[in-house]
């Protein structure tokens, strides 16, 4: 269901809006941390990818309410588990 422009719903009426890479843990560390000094209430918009870093996951909209196939889970991290040694 679109939502249009949320973050500018929310700044209309008078939230401050962080947006971030939901993927990034310094991001998401850095808008924490200023929500938490933020005097106003704060929305942080992180941004996704449905499945990140999975091949047959990766913006495949089957697996975002489905447990998925035997044998995916362990696909799945060998696949995480190979990238994070190459990073």
């Amino acid at each position: 269901m679109p939502l249009g422009n949320l973050a500018e719903k929310y700044r209309a009426f008078g939230w401050e809006v962080i947006e971030i890479d939901g993927h990034d843990f310094t991001q998401i560390l850095g808008a924490l941390s200023s929500a938490d000094k933020n005097e106003k209430p704060t929305m942080i918009i992180a941004t996704t990818t449905l499945g990140k870093g999975v091949s047959f996951m990766e913006n495949n909209w089957a697996y975002h309410d489905w447990a998925g196939k035997p044998g995916d889970y362990e696909k799945a991290m060998e696949e995480l588990n190979h990238k994070s040694d190459t990073i």
